[in-house]
């Protein structure tokens, strides 16, 4: 990390907030006090040379993310599905920042898919148009292929973004630092793992080549869902630096007036977006990571298309078992289990009260049921939430961190096209068939099934590893202690006996 690099960069992300006007915009809707206003803009100001001036045209908070650049953008649009959080004004500011940044020049463009593609860019399309859509990290082009006449979408990533983006990451890694130094509670978050763990999934999204294997195995685990299209990647146009897919034609699902005048259902399309996301998750365990408005679209039978699969969440069958448990204990409002279920999963110390953690998330929980979701400060629930973990040592779970950040902005998507749907009530369906199929007793017959086979694999090696007990009995190391020493060994080579005994008579099962 280079340090005075990553002071002055830091040094100017606060001269641009104050120089675009967006620290004032930015202080006001968090509802700071006097103070703290006060002391942050005393120390931006003497600096306000060193800020990026921006698109005058742009309102201050969108003006100042977009001039700091690429990860900075990708943080703004989280901000633009949460108008509880930042209000709704300012979610509306921050909409553009998802497809609606300034493009790059149409001879980039084609150089690009010159370079990446190999045939002359004649002989791959018969129109290719100006960008219909440009995010923090590519734009995309509606083009026809010249062999078949088929309307595709072409992405491309902007020219440089790997050098922008890594100058940003810099930057965040120095932070991180800093903040571990200066304040040694903060580590418990491990925001170094943090910062690593974002930086593996938007490096990826900077290899088409990825994003285009994510979309043909989402495409496979969707294919049967009801109300739902993935579009079909053409390998043969796709590459590290461009990835071309069928053209969706759509509604943009953030667009409320579009979607009225097409006589969509938008209490239905919040509810469906929101079941969706939940049965990728504990499904599949597989999902999209970058489900904000500016990547779906609603087609003219109702159907939600997804696309821009650049970031996209696993999580291990265990995993989603744990966090279907402890939904359902919410939603049942079972806090005892839900707190249980934490230290099963070794999420909260062992030594730490269960009770008085039941009690903790029933303080969370409680104000959720029998209100809309209009009436619900997620940002005071976050709040709170943030008090019952650092009370209770739990460490941030860097596996969780994307399913988080995705069910935050799945929400906040839902939210938009109906304010009044109850979270909890549309989740309950889709968690309880979970529950059944996974935690029932089918699903104990088949991890049994599952099991014995996986065990059988080892079932050859059984003399091997007879002979390997029988050797550690008899040629033990020089113990400092004989007689304890001995009868350890002895336990353990019993032990790897009734181990292979058990392993072969699985594999005759």
């Amino acid at each position: 990390m280079r340090g005075p690099h990553n002071i002055i960069r830091l040094i100017r992300t606060g001269a641009t907030f104050e120089r675009t006007g967006a620290m004032k915009v930015v202080l006001e809707a968090l509802e700071a006090g006097p103070l703290l206003r006060v002391t942050f803009r005393t120390l931006a100001w003497p600096f306000r040379w060193l800020g990026y001036r921006g698109d005058v045209s742009m309102p201050p908070v969108p003006r100042a993310l977009t001039a700091l650049g690429p990860a900075y953008i990708k943080f703004g649009q989280i901000l633009s599905t949460r108008p509880d959080v930042v209000g709704e004004d300012m979610a509306v500011q921050l909409r553009v920042l998802q497809d609606k940044l300034p493009p790059f020049s149409m001879r980039a463009a084609k150089e690009t898919i010159q370079k990446e593609l190999g045939p002359s860019f004649d002989q791959l399309f018969t129109s290719f148009s100006e960008p219909v859509a440009a995010a923090s990290l590519a734009q995309v082009h509606k083009a026809h292929l010249a062999d078949t006449g088929e309307a595709v979408a072409v992405k491309i990533l902007r020219p440089g973004i790997e050098r922008a983006f890594r100058t940003d990451i810099d930057a965040f890694y120095f932070a991180a630092r800093t903040i571990e130094f200066l304040s040694p509670s903060s580590r418990r978050l491990r925001p170094m793992d943090v910062i690593a763990h974002f930086e593996g999934v938007v490096m990826a999204e900077l290899d088409l080549r990825l994003e285009s294997a994510a979309a043909a195995e989402f495409a496979a685990n969707t294919d049967g869902d009801s109300g739902f299209q993935v579009p079909q990647v053409r390998w043969a146009l796709s590459g590290r630096r461009v990835m071309t897919l069928d053209w969706a034609e759509g509604t943009n699902i953030g667009i409320n007036e579009a979607l009225d005048r097409a006589g969509h259902d938008r209490s239905e399309l919040a509810a469906r977006v929101l079941q969706l996301f939940l049965n990728h998750a504990l499904r599949d365990g597989y999902f999209h990571g970058d489900m904000h408005q500016g990547n779906l679209k609603v087609a003219a039978n109702g159907d939600i298309i997804a696309y821009d699969f650049g970031i996209m969440g696993r999580i291990d069958e265990y995993t989603r078992r744990v966090y279907a448990e402890i939904l359902f204990g919410f939603i049942r409002k079972d806090y005892q289990r839900v707190a249980e279920v934490h230290f099963e999963a070794g999420y909260v110390p062992a030594d730490r009260d269960v009770d008085e953690f039941a009690r903790a998330l029933r303080a969370v929980g409680e104000p959720i049921f029998g209100m809309d979701a209009s009436r619900i400060s997620v940002a005071r629930l976050l709040s709170y939430l943030f008090e019952v973990t650092e009370r209770f040592g739990m460490e941030t779970r860097t596996e969780l961190i994307l399913l988080q950040r995705t069910m935050v902005v799945v929400e906040g998507v839902a939210r938009s096209l109906d304010p009044h749907m109850n979270i909890w009530q549309v989740a309950k369906p889709v968690v309880e068939n979970y529950i059944k199929e996974s935690i029932g007793p089918k699903a104990l017959l088949r991890d049994l099934r599952k099991t014995a086979v996986i065990l059988a694999r080892f079932g050859p090696q059984l003399p091997r590893l007879a002979e390997e007990a029988l050797i550690r009995l008899n040629n033990p190391p020089p113990p400092p202690k004989p007689q304890r020493r001995r009868a350890r060994l002895a336990w353990m080579a019993l032990g790897s006996v009734f181990t292979a005994v058990l392993i072969w008579i699985a594999s005759l099962v």
